[in-house]
């Protein structure tokens, strides 16, 4: 025990005073005191097994991460009724508390091309790419909703929702595709025809008029004759069409 005490009073020889005149102090205190009432040294000696305990948290929450994941990728329409998404989003759309980051106070008019380039993600992926849950689907229809405008029906844009351009692009078409199936309503614009739409005596729907009755020489449009041709362009003409002219 008394080497111990030797060795260590070495190291702290090789610190600086701040460090070792309160060690110094508390190893003579130590001394002092008799053998059996000597504490041991566990308090320099830091836990092993602490970072161990630590990590099987961090493990049984990538299992059921990983759990979750397989159970919403066949029917991703049920993670927007579990309890997770309410306790993560509300009644809110996913895209509401999105906030791009940019330089300056003005927004770019595009988003990013895409938050995900194999296995590198962007620092502040779109609301669709940051929560893996979410997959866009023509079925989900409740997810498609949030992306259409109530009053208009036309998807949002891209500025206003933060979604990047790869993903932006899978809404249209499973937007598109939602309507083709009857799983989202649409409405066809309504437009008013007048009586004249439906008449048969506008010239271009109705009967031909007669021939005028034309003198030899006097050509059918009167402006035709004040036009002189040049006399080079009908030489080209008259030779391409030599074999067909009489």
């Amino acid at each position: 025990m008394a080497a111990s005490f030797q060795v260590i009073s070495k190291l702290l020889g090789r610190l600086s005073p701040s460090i070792s005149h309160p060690l110094r102090q508390y190893l003579s205190c130590l001394q002092r005191l008799p053998v059996g009432s000597r504490p041991g040294l566990s308090p320099f000696v830091p836990p092993s097994r602490s970072l161990c305990k630590a990590a099987l948290p961090r493990d049984e929450d990538a299992a059921q991460a990983t759990e979750a994941r397989l159970c919403y990728k066949d029917s991703p329409w049920d993670y927007l009724e579990s309890e997770d998404y309410i306790e993560k989003y509300g009644t809110n759309p996913v895209w509401e508390s999105y906030r791009r980051n940019h330089k300056g106070g003005i927004p770019p008019q595009k988003t990013r091309k895409t938050c995900i380039r194999g296995d590198k993600i962007c620092g502040n992926p779109c609301p669709v790419c940051r929560d893996p849950n979410i997959i866009i689907h023509h079925q989900n229809v409740k997810l498609l909703q949030q992306f259409i405008s109530p009053h208009t029906g036309m998807v949002l844009d891209p500025t206003r929702t933060g979604v990047c351009m790869k993903q932006q692009k899978k809404l249209h078409e499973a937007i598109n595709t939602a309507k083709n199936h009857g799983f989202l309503p649409f409405q066809i614009p309504f437009v008013e025809f007048s009586g004249a739409d439906y008449s048969n005596s506008h010239d271009a729907v109705g009967s031909t008029p007669p021939p005028q009755s034309l003198t030899s020489g006097e050509t059918w449009y009167k402006w035709y004759s004040e036009i002189t041709p040049d006399e080079n362009e009908v030489a080209k003409v008259k030779k391409t069409y030599k074999a067909y002219l009489k």
